[in-house]
């Protein structure tokens, strides 16, 4: 009977350590995953003859699909007001310490879910692939890609890794009608959607990129800086530190209306 018991707490204390063990993996593979990653992960700015500098970084983007087409969020993309800017929409590339400018369009944008996917002149990069939103889990090592603060600090990749802290619902409600800005009622209107709060801290720059699990390098989300914390904090008077993803499952919908 004591050996029975022994066992059982051997049992449940193996059982508690698994989501622990599953963490320690995730970070052991997290290197290698890096690796296959950053290829895919593009600089998303503007180019002109016209101003100094000529590249204006405006925040990520990745590649998806056929390995052309580069996924970033809608407020990335500027809005060219008419007239002969001159301005180019463009990415930047890396071929290990070369650095490639390549010119690309807007193919569609989404902006309910701050969503944009752009064609990529050129050679195409190795695509990440998409996982379904359903299947994040909280808790789930995660990590992101990006390129903090523009180009203050280069424009090297840089990751950072934690883990899906909540999935919650885009707008956090203001305990009265006053404390609701139009951006938030707006939203709630419209219907809230679920995003992924996270326990890493991205910067202004990270805007646009990749969100994949440590281990496997399925993108599960897209980082966002401005879009979700304009409505998610919007009755916080000082924003806070925390970081925010919109699901990947809405990009995979806007990929869909993607023509050929």
């Amino acid at each position: 009977m004591i050996d029975r018991m022994f066992k059982g707490m051997a049992v449940a204390l193996l059982v508690g350590m698994l989501p622990l063990l599953a963490v320690g993996i995730a970070a052991a593979a997290l290197p290698e995953t890096i690796v296959r990653v950053k290829p895919s992960v593009v600089v998303v700015g503007t180019f002109s003859k016209l101003r100094s500098p000529q590249f204006l970084m405006r925040g990520t983007g990745f590649a998806v699909g056929d390995g052309s087409l580069i996924a970033t969020n809608a407020h990335v993309i500027p809005r060219f007001e008419g007239g002969d800017t001159q301005e180019i929409l463009m990415v930047l590339t890396r071929n290990g310490a070369e650095v490639r400018p390549q010119e690309v369009r807007l193919l569609v944008s989404d902006t309910e879910h701050d969503l944009a996917v752009l064609r990529m002149t050129g050679p195409p990069l190795p695509a990440l692939v998409l996982r379904p939103s359903e299947a994040v889990r909280e808790g789930q090592a995660v990590a992101f890609t990006g390129f903090p603060i523009g180009g203050a600090l280069g424009f090297s990749p840089v990751t950072h890794r934690g883990v899906i802290s909540s999935i919650t619902p885009i707008v956090l409600p203001g305990g009265n009608a006053r404390e609701l800005k139009d951006k938030s009622i707006r939203r709630l209107r419209s219907g809230a959607f679920p995003i992924f709060q996270l326990d890493a801290t991205a910067y202004p720059g990270n805007s646009g990129g990749p969100l994949y699990d440590a281990e496997s390098g399925e993108v599960l989300g897209i980082i966002n800086m401005v879009f979700v914390k304009a409505t998610k904090e919007a009755i916080l008077e000082k924003p806070s530190g925390i970081s925010y993803a919109i699901p990947a499952s809405h990009l995979i919908e806007l990929l869909g209306k993607v023509g050929p």
